[in-house]
């Protein structure tokens, strides 16, 4: 082969390889992402909030007779039933000015008698026959007062419920006026519920359901206990009351819950958390939570495929969750295709290729 031969060669190998370099790369195709279209749906809305037990009922053991304690007359930390005996206090000497009552309300009833005979008559004066007439009513008052206090020395639970432990022993001088509690009895089944939220989150519903975003129920709203060791309390209560002022330390207000308690699981004074039905929000905008991210600031962010295929942050507002789900109040709307799988392939103001979620392949398959 002569030198020209080679040049040619050589000069159509180069113009050859040139030509392929020119080429332009192979276009990627859009990336596959899952998408779920958002729509509006009936949500039932409920709080989680920190609580504490409170007895139904509670009234302290007192005394309203002085004397010497006779007997304890129940067993400490046992049940007892209203107007049951508790305690018997030394009843002579009471026994003694009711007898003496009761004979002074005889003699002024048989004199009252007798003027009333003798007025008839004209044989007595009015002033005497007014004055026997007062005087049997003085002795049937004191009458009355002395069985009173008679029946005082025996005292008796004013409530049914749980008592506590006694304070006195047999032997002990009691007063009318003592300020100790013989014992405390606290009726806890039913038991109460006090639940503290904050006024803002109270606020925040009034209004949502004063434009009639939410109905809420009035009255008796359900409600279950969550224990301090996470165990569910058994048995459903219902939300009673909510107070009408905000405690000025706190910032929060005070909803109070009833709860049956028949085997005395709750005690007076237990931490709990109740949940609370709140409300239904008709139209609310729920999105599966792995569909939400967050940008720097902290604030929930989404991916929406637009009707070119391409993927737009969204800056949204989440006022809860629901489940596995967000409520979202702003930055989404019915209709919009929110990515919920292949977020990391997708890329803001790029293409993507918008599939079914449940059809989106894994990461690592040939996605």
């Amino acid at each position: 082969m002569n030198f020209r031969n080679v040049f040619c060669v050589l000069l159509s190998f180069t113009v050859f390889s040139l030509a392929g370099c020119s080429q332009p790369p192979a276009k990627r195709p859009p990336p596959d992402v899952g998408v779920v279209v958002i729509k509006t749906e009936p949500a039932q809305l409920s709080a989680t909030l920190p609580g504490r037990t409170e007895p139904y009922a509670v009234s302290d053991v007192r005394p309203q007779v002085g004397g010497i304690l006779k007997a304890r007359l129940f067993t400490e930390g046992a049940l007892v039933k209203q107007g049951q005996p508790l305690y018997q206090i030394d009843p002579a000497p009471f026994k003694a000015a009711y007898d003496n009552a009761a004979a002074v309300l005889t003699a002024a009833k048989a004199k009252a008698a007798r003027y009333a005979a003798l007025m008839k008559q004209s044989a007595v004066a009015p002033q005497d026959y007014d004055d026997a007439v007062a005087a049997y009513k003085q002795a049937l008052a004191n009458t009355e007062t002395a069985r009173i206090n008679l029946g005082y020395t025996r005292i008796t639970a004013p409530i049914g419920g749980r008592i506590g432990r006694s304070s006195v022993t047999p032997g002990a001088l009691l007063t009318a006026d003592q300020t100790t509690a013989l014992a405390t009895i606290q009726t806890l089944d039913p038991i109460y519920v006090d639940i503290t939220q904050s006024s803002s989150e109270v606020l925040a519903l009034k209004l949502a359901v004063w434009h009639g975003s939410i109905n809420q129920q009035a009255r008796d709203a359900p409600a279950t206990l969550t224990l301090d060791n996470g165990t569910q309390y058994s048995e459903a209560g219902r939300l009673q009351f909510s107070e009408v002022t905000v405690d000025q330390t706190t910032g929060a207000v005070t909803l109070r819950a009833i709860f049956p308690n028949p085997n005395d699981i709750l005690l007076p004074g237990m931490f709990v958390r109740a949940t609370v039905l709140e409300g239904t929000e008709q139209r609310a905008i729920l999105v599966p939570q792995q569909g939400v991210g967050h940008n720097e600031k902290g604030d929930p962010t989404a991916l929406i495929v637009d009707a070119r295929n391409i993927a737009r942050l969204r800056l949204l507002k989440t006022s809860r969750a629901i489940g596995d789900k967000w409520l979202v109040t702003d930055g989404l709307k019915p209709g919009d295709r929110l990515i919920v799988e292949g977020l990391q392939k997708a890329v803001p103001d790029a293409p993507v290729h918008p599939v079914p979620a449940s059809f989106v392949k894994p990461a690592g398959n040939g996605a």
